[in-house]
């Protein structure tokens, strides 16, 4: 696992380094395309999305007190931020609404999913399915806007997401997590028992 964290950082450091170098793309005042009000308030929402699902994960590891999935967190964020941002620099596609060339693959979309995929993955689909729910919302949503082309969103989805499981361990199994009903023939309850 420490040759993967190797490479998160080198991948990080040219990332960076790569995006400096960049030349900023001036398009002419024709090229851009003007959103409806619509697609303004979608695209606004996609940005909360993309605050909300980091939060969220983050708020659950604090919760757990659960440092090993912290680390986990962070290399998949890593990973998916210094991934993103690489293809994003040697690719240079033009976005749909023609403000930039940094259309492949979606950031808001990779960093949604990774925080989906880290909370399904860890926590289980209690948490999974609403958060990935919402980064479905933010992918369609970036659609929707003008702001990136259908591929580059199921690529970007495909980084994060696939940075989680790679990185992601299930908290339950690590904590040998049960929860059963019971009863005792007059009331009924719920067992939970976990190991720290």
């Amino acid at each position: 696992m420490r040759m993967w964290r190797v490479f998160v950082i080198l991948i990080m450091l040219f990332a960076i380094v790569n995006a400096q170098a960049q030349t900023y793309y001036e398009p002419a005042a024709g090229d851009v395309y003007t959103p409806s009000g619509l697609q303004k308030g979608v695209r606004t929402a996609t940005d909360i999305g993309l605050i909300v699902l980091p939060v969220t994960a983050v708020t659950a590891v604090l919760i757990q007190k659960d440092w090993k999935g912290l680390v986990q967190g962070l290399e998949v964020a890593g990973a998916t931020v210094a991934t993103t941002f690489l293809l994003k620099g040697l690719v240079r596609e033009r976005r749909p609404d023609g403000s930039d060339m940094h259309a492949f693959p979606s950031g808001h979309t990779s960093f949604s999913f990774a925080s989906a995929a880290f909370l399904q993955r860890r926590y289980g689909w209690k948490f999974g399915a609403p958060a990935y729910a919402v980064a479905a919302f933010v992918g369609w949503g970036r659609v929707y806007s003008k702001r990136h082309h259908i591929w580059d969103v199921v690529a970007g989805g495909a980084i994060g997401a696939g940075f989680a499981y790679l990185f992601t361990t299930p908290f339950a199994k690590k904590h040998n997590l049960s929860v059963s009903p019971v009863s005792n023939g007059n009331s009924i309850g719920i067992y939970a028992s976990m190991e720290f």
